[in-house]
């Protein structure tokens, strides 16, 4: 145990690749918030406060080249929108950058002062491009540390990969260094444990890094994302506005007026209900003859109150899909 311990002892001692080491001034400089407030940023107490806000609005960074290259197709940000949505919490934000230090760095300070919760996705890999720990860590003024519960999760759950039969988890070599990168994670000496990381998965070797009190540090794989964001919920339940977790309520009316000729009145609503927590939409749908209003907000009877009025007034009636009451198409015409 202490030969194997002195070994990683000696392996975590290396110095980062060159990748993660420049600094990110630059990217602070940038930023649109004063130097002062990203300095105030970087403090515990922070970190302390945001991790006990009560969570009303939320924003998501997807990291990646590979979706910026139109390799990928980015998914994990519409899952996240629906999450927000059913816990009442607001989305208002959702970038994608590059496999780039500064920009995640910029980004992720940014978000983190303006928003209550952030989730990043992607980048948290074995390659040498999986650099969101180190970046965000760099970001915040924090040094990378083994997180020994996952490593030791991660020896118990992972498979014997057939293209490295000779793997051993007490030898120094390449493939070790390259899991290692993994479970080396962002770490505030002045935080417990408890703050800096989470495992919602049982069947996952893969913890949450959660980083100044609001940034959750997700992978970019669908399907674990998703996974680990259900897990999260439970997590988080107690800090949401609504902590039974009941989400926000949408109403679709169907009308058959065009966008243009509802304006004016939809205008005037919107003003009217704004106090009361509800925002009004308008979305048309070409080539079906029919828009569709929208009603979301949380007071789901004061909502209800107002959907004979909005009918009336844009000649449409309430449906539970948004192709509900459209007109058959030329081909059932013709059948």
């Amino acid at each position: 145990m202490l030969t194997r311990l002195s070994q990683l002892a000696r392996h975590l001692s290396r110095p980062l690749p060159s990748f993660a080491l420049p600094s990110v001034v630059s990217a602070a400089a940038t930023a649109p918030r004063s130097a002062s407030r990203l300095s105030d940023m970087t403090s515990s107490a922070t970190a302390l406060a945001n991790s006990a806000k009560t969570i009303h609005t939320a924003a998501c960074l997807i990291i990646g080249d590979e979706v910026l290259g139109g390799k990928t197709i980015d998914t994990n940000s519409a899952y996240f929108a629906k999450w927000c949505f059913s816990l009442g919490i607001q989305l208002k934000r959702v970038e994608v950058i590059a496999d780039d230090e500064e920009e995640i760095a910029e980004a992720v300070r940014r978000m983190s002062s303006y928003y209550d919760l952030v989730v990043t996705s992607g980048g948290i890999g074995p390659t040498h491009d999986d650099i969101t720990y180190p970046s965000i860590a760099k970001a915040f003024g924090l040094k990378l540390k083994l997180h020994e519960a996952a490593f030791e999760r991660m020896k118990r759950m992972s498979r014997p990969h057939p293209g490295h039969p000779d793997f051993d988890w007490d030898t120094p070599s390449p493939t070790l260094n390259a899991r290692l990168r993994m479970v080396q994670l962002p770490y505030d000496e002045n935080l417990p444990e408890e703050k800096q990381s989470v495992f919602v998965a049982d069947d996952s070797w893969v913890p949450i890094a959660i980083v100044n009190g609001n940034v959750y540090i997700l992978p970019g794989v669908p399907r674990l994302f998703e996974k680990l964001l259900e897990g999260l919920k439970l997590v988080l339940l107690p800090r949401l506005a609504d902590p039974k977790g009941n989400g926000l309520y949408r109403i679709l009316i169907s009308t058959p007026l065009p966008e243009s000729a509802v304006a004016p009145y939809l205008t005037d609503l919107a003003l009217r209900v704004l106090p009361h927590g509800v925002k009004v939409g308008s979305y048309p749908r070409w080539g079906k003859r029919r828009n569709t209003v929208t009603l979301v907000g949380n007071n789901r009877e004061y909502m209800e109150s107002l959907v004979p009025e909005v009918e009336k007034n844009v000649a449409g009636r309430r449906v539970s899909r948004e192709d509900e009451l459209d007109p058959p198409s030329d081909e059932e015409t013709k059948q």
